[in-house]
């Protein structure tokens, strides 16, 4: 009888997982076409922070010579980095948001039952999500172009394999929380939680020495903070360097991430099979 199931499973081909990638990526972005509102909103809480928050603070928060930067910039120079973190942050999580939809009544209820392995579906569909945030990324830096904050031509597209990782692991953290919860009402809570606290507990707004000044506590807070390595490495690349240091901390934390998700997500050991959802059945 084993012989027999095992025969009958389909096997698939090389082909079949690039059309099925595809397909992912094409669905997650035609939803995003369709929610316009959804691309405004991504680029209205950076802007706002840029041209408001950073404008206000430009005479009282100087930022000194630090590294990437060869001379004294202004602080919306500074603050500019952590915002392109900041979208893919919630980028990362709402594409999870949805995915706690998807897997109850979407088509990821009927993809998690299909013969692709659950590791791959979850991190196309990932893959899916950090591609959207892309273009996001570029629209922002290039409306803050416009705002006098300019980096080399070639640090846009050193950026581009750095903001592929750095999504990657933010969105690897929001698909482990979006394997804890079955309703959006909990999910959109606990996003509250994840996200002020991550950006904020981070050199996004301040380095890290005025961190250590204030207090030393906050200081090693900010160092355990997976966002501030995500934050240096779009900071370093921007301006034409890798910071190793970070991408090897964002590149150890995404895999963990992945490890922890792909696991909630096992249909025999995960956190979906206890709680009863489509990965049961």
């Amino acid at each position: 009888m084993r012989e027999i199931a095992a025969s009958s499973v389909p096997r698939l081909s090389v082909k079949g997982y690039f059309v099925c990638l595809g397909g992912i990526i094409w669905r997650e972005a035609l939803r995003f076409l369709n929610q316009r509102g959804r691309f405004f909103a991504a680029l209205v809480r950076p802007l706002v922070w840029l041209f408001i928050f950073a404008a206000g603070f430009r005479a009282v928060l100087g930022v000194s010579i630090i590294p990437p930067y060869e001379t004294y910039v202004l602080y919306e120079v500074y603050v500019t980095p952590g915002l392109v973190a900041m979208i893919q942050l919630f980028n990362g999580l709402q594409s999870s948001l949805g995915m706690v939809y998807d897997r109850e009544v979407g088509a990821m209820r009927i993809l998690l039952v299909s013969p692709f392995p659950r590791p791959f579906l979850l991190f196309a569909k990932l893959l899916a999500g950090v591609l959207v945030s892309l273009l996001q990324v570029y629209v922002f830096l290039g409306i803050a172009w416009f705002w006098e904050v300019e980096a080399p031509v070639g640090g846009y597209l050193l950026l581009l394999p750095v903001l592929v990782l750095t999504g990657l692991m933010l969105g690897a953290i929001g698909l482990v929380l979006s394997s804890v919860f079955r309703q959006l009402e909990n999910f959109a809570s606990v996003m509250n939680f994840v996200i002020f606290p991550m950006f904020f507990a981070s050199s996004a707004l301040y380095p890290l020495w005025r961190m250590r000044e204030a207090s030393p506590l906050l200081y090693d807070i900010c160092r355990l903070n997976p966002f501030t390595y995500a934050v240096e490495a779009i900071r370093f690349a921007l301006y034409g360097q890798l910071e190793w240091s970070a991408l090897a901390v964002v590149a150890a934390v995404m895999g963990l991430f992945l490890g922890l998700a792909f696991l909630a997500y096992n249909p025999s050991k995960g956190l979906m099979a206890r709680r009863g959802g489509p990965s049961s059945a």
